[in-house]
């Protein structure tokens, strides 16, 4: 008789809608766990896919997934431990909630080894936190202007792509207009048109666009006026 294969519910983790495009994004998670599946003849049972910070505890879409595993009487399946949580005290409850859980990065770990890995992985957070505020902290005292959209920290490459893609959106922004910043940004996700960094739409980045497009919009004009004057001066009064 045929032995009954291993149910699993997957549970994948990004911190951010970016990181989806990082090697620690959805699809190399997928790909782990599909990978993991196969050389086990497990039976992916559901899957479910959640947008947190490791550090924050509130996690709906894992409990829909503990859930799922209850139902399913199946094991909890992650990619990698810290895609789980990189929070010692998280993971020994975890351990403790009666459903168990593989890491694909370390199928046979004990749970001695499990504690371990969580205890590396919540110092490595802290230490990439103390880093980060010792960087910032220096850049500020250098003068730096600190912030996601500050002068220094968007690269001028990066402001020349954003004011391209919004002169490549005018015309459509130009058919939307007399929506508010949500309606153009329902419909710009609708048809399927990313934001410059490759995410969703929303109300603020609509508005920025918008800007954007203004001032690309501007500039333009101001060089087309530009020309025509230095086209006056050169051709002189004949020209006119």
């Amino acid at each position: 008789m045929q032995a009954k294969p291993d149910s699993f519910v997957a549970y994948y983790r990004v911190s951010t809608d970016r990181q989806g495009r990082s090697g620690l994004g959805l699809d190399a998670q997928r790909e782990a766990v599909r990978q993991h599946l196969a050389s086990t003849s497990g039976l992916l049972m559901a899957e479910f896919v959640e947008v947190e910070s490791g550090k924050r505890n509130n996690r709906p879409e894992l409990q829909k997934a503990l859930l799922a595993c209850r139902r399913h009487r199946a094991r909890l399946i992650i990619a990698k431990l810290d895609r789980l949580s990189r929070n010692v005290a998280f993971i020994a409850t975890m351990m403790d909630s009666g459903v168990e859980f593989v890491a694909c990065d370390n199928p046979h770990a004990t749970r001695l080894t499990l504690h371990i890995l969580a205890a590396v992985a919540e110092h490595e957070r802290e230490m990439i936190a103390a880093r980060t505020k010792a960087a910032l902290q220096a850049a500020k005292a250098r003068g730096v202007r600190l912030g996601r959209n500050g002068a220094e920290h968007l690269a001028p490459a990066h402001k020349a792509a954003a004011a391209k893609r919004a002169r490549e959106l005018g015309p459509i922004l130009q058919e939307l207009a007399g929506m508010s910043s949500r309606q153009i940004a329902t419909e710009l996700t609708r048809r399927g048109i990313c934001t410059p960094r490759g995410g969703r739409w929303h109300p603020q980045t609509v508005m920025r666009l918008l800007k954007r497009a203004g001032a690309a919009a501007h500039t333009a004009a101001v060089g087309r006026a530009s020309r025509r004057k230095w086209t006056r001066l050169s051709l002189g009064p004949r020209y006119e």
